[in-house]
């Protein structure tokens, strides 16, 4: 990207009307915070958790354009410590009134935003703590990395009932500051922590394992060093610049949240939980604007690890859920995060006191080549029709301790909509003994090695395929199951398989099929008499290595089917749950189907699962080159030919020979 690039943000519209699911400003989080702390609810152990908007009740028409008098609330989370309870607030913002509260018994809340720093400098403290790093030979305590890993669940003493709120923090130690310590894991050497106090409950140590003795340091001004390992001579001096310029400008135009490119038309959205949230995805075909989705968002993610170690046996972190996407997301940099005529998004969220804390560039948006989206040479004449592929991109990446998420929604010109998940980082790794082989997991450098884990992914979908009735079908890939309309033995049909209720709405791929699912609106006709739909497409597939009988088993239940379908319920977000920390219940899906509600003709959501099966390798460290899932909808019968037909000719201007 060349220095003089337009950049965009959001400041440039931030006096656009604001619409009723534009996210919360800086000061309506304040004002929602302050009228709680002004209430008579308040204690002064009171904490705020998650501070977003309350979204309003859908329309009969899918949207708010020209709603009026919507009120602007606030959905607020607490948690008060010293009461050991979790508390939910609406609060109408511009009455400055508290519209309901709900002590939320028997739940532990995510983690407030201290709990990520303040960890760390009282575990170093612990005398326990030290004793346990003087047996390795370690006497530097202030080189020590404290990663502070949510609890997990160990077993009844763990539950609510007996249980403060906790974590188990894990060590690694730095060789010298800034060094990546992820290098150099104490294996064996776990802490119990009170969250509710700050204070050190337990350790444990269940051996010294020599902490390894290769760096694994990948900034720059320790790339060349002898020590590290891979050892590289310099940088290439081959790789030549790429610069990408729109001399007219981007072909998206913004105003406040709401974007449109070329006929798409979004709102883009942004809370603590979940981050980036899309809604009311509309596309215009021939002067009708037509619903195809109305809300998106990640709703939850587990990464277990299969490891029987002490160590690792129990991570199993629910990054969103137990942490928060939003507070997680990074400020995007320009020219490294995000290539071309980039527009940005800051993301507000709050502080434990309620204060508003700004994550600039929290969202990029952008456009890209996407090369060729259809051609044809008629070899008779040699008459040559092509046209070129472009995606708008919107993307949101997360750092959770020791891993990168990268979360990228894709929009095509040919109406197809993407969502893929880039994982990067640095692993999470342990140490292990010379001469000993680890069985759980792979070296990835001399005396360290990577656990087996796998990475899980749910999206929740909110469709609206040409409004509100709409119904999921299953489709089946086989050979003609008449005998006499297959004589030759080619020939095959697709079945298609209605999802008639939520007790068959847990549904699994099927590969010997091609299986795929699609959601249509029995109520709209193509020109060809089917309903318009668009089709849900699979793809990287993975096993999943839980096991039944673990506790993550029951605790992350939307990973045992790739696709769940249930009927639209406002309350109903969250694929494990409102809160999954420190349970060990089946929460989530499994709850939101047991009700058994009809399923055709109706306001229908997908809860897609996309996993990352990661057994590690060398190339995997010191950082992690990026790891691509995710999945594809693609219209399906929704419009009466190519949408793309009418993409103009490329100028050859546009094209550069050697």
């Amino acid at each position: 990207m060349t220095m003089d690039s337009t950049v965009l943000s959001a400041e440039l519209t931030e006096g656009a009307t604001r619409y009723p699911l534009d996210p919360l400003t800086g000061a309506e989080i304040e004002a929602a915070a302050a009228v709680i702390t002004g209430s008579a609810y308040a204690t002064p152990t009171l904490k705020f958790v998650m501070i977003s908007l309350a979204e309003p009740a859908k329309t009969a028409t899918l949207t708010f354009e020209g709603a009026q008098g919507v009120p602007r609330r606030a959905f607020v989370t607490m948690y008060d410590g010293a009461a050991k309870m979790i508390y939910e607030a609406v609060v109408d913002i511009d009455a400055r009134v508290i519209d309901s509260w709900t002590p939320i018994p028997g739940r532990f809340p995510s983690y407030l935003v201290e709990h990520m720093t303040g960890v760390e400098e009282a575990v170093m403290k612990d005398p326990r703590w030290q004793e346990a790093l003087r047996r390795r030979g370690v006497t530097d305590f202030s080189l020590a990395m404290i990663d502070p890993w949510p609890a997990g669940y160990y077993g009844a003493q763990d539950h609510y009932d007996n249980s403060p709120l906790i974590c188990r923090p894990l060590t690694f130690m730095r060789a010298a500051p800034s060094e990546n310590g992820y290098a150099r894991p104490v294996e064996g050497l776990i802490v119990t922590f009170d969250l509710d106090t700050m204070t050190v409950l337990d350790v444990e140590d269940h051996g010294v394992v020599a902490l390894p003795s290769k760096s694994g340091n990948y900034a720059e001004q320790f790339m060349f060093s002898p020590d590290n390992r891979p050892a590289f001579d310099g940088f290439r001096d081959d790789v030549k610049p790429i610069e990408i310029t729109q001399p007219d400008g981007p072909s998206f135009t913004v105003d406040g949240w709401n974007v449109k490119w070329q006929k798409w038309s979004l709102r883009v959205g942004f809370n603590p939980r979940e981050g980036l949230v899309l809604h009311e995805l509309t596309y215009s075909d021939r002067g009708t604007v037509r619903p195809i989705m109305y809300r998106a968002a990640l709703s939850e993610m587990v990464v277990p690890y299969g490891d029987s170690s002490p160590t690792h046996w129990n991570k199993n972190v629910f990054d969103m859920g137990e942490v928060g996407m939003g507070f997680s997301a990074n400020p995007l940099t320009l020219g490294c995060d995000c290539l071309g005529e980039i527009f940005y998004f800051d993301g507000t969220v709050n502080d434990s006191n309620g204060n508003a804390v700004t994550i600039p560039n929290a969202i990029c948006m952008h456009e890209e080549d996407y090369g060729i989206s259809w051609k044809h040479t008629d070899f008779r004449t040699g008459e040559v029709e092509v046209r070129r592929s472009r995606r708008l991109v919107i993307s949101m990446i997360c750092t959770v301790g020791n891993y990168e998420y990268g979360f990228f929604w894709y929009l095509y010109n040919d109406a197809s909509i993407e969502m893929e998940v880039k994982l990067t980082g640095v692993l999470t790794t342990g140490s292990i003994a010379d001469g000993e082989t680890p069985r759980w997991g792979k070296m990835v450098a001399p005396g360290m090695y990577g656990p087996n884990h796998q990475h899980f992914f749910n999206f929740r979908m909110d469709m609206c395929i040409d409004g509100p009735g709409n119904s999921v079908y299953e489709v089946d890939s086989i050979p003609e199951p008449d005998p006499a309309l297959n004589p030759h033995h080619n020939a095959w049909i697709t079945r298609d398989t209605l999802v008639a209720s939520e007790a068959q709405g847990a549904r699994d791929w099927e590969y010997s099929t091609g299986r795929y699912w699609k959601v249509v609106n029995p109520s709209k006709l193509n020109e060809l008499g089917s309903p318009v739909g668009y089709k849900l497409m699979p793809k990287d597939i993975v096993p999943v290595m839980v096991q039944q009988g673990s506790v993550i088993y029951d605790r992350a239940r939307f990973v045992q089917h790739n696709l769940w379908v249930t009927k639209f319920d406002a309350k109903e977000l969250y694929a494990a749950g409102d809160y999954m920390y420190q349970c060990a219940d089946a929460q989530g899906l499994p709850e939101y189907v047991a009700d058994d509600a009809p399923l055709e003709n109706t306001d229908v959501v997908l809860w897609y699962t996309v996993g990352a099966h990661h057994v590690v390798c060398p190339e995997d460290w010191p950082v992690m080159p990026c790891h691509y899932t995710g999945f594809k909808l693609k219209p399906v019968g929704f419009f009466d030919g190519n949408p793309a037909l009418d993409l103009p000719p490329s100028p050859p201007k546009a094209c550069h020979g050697h």
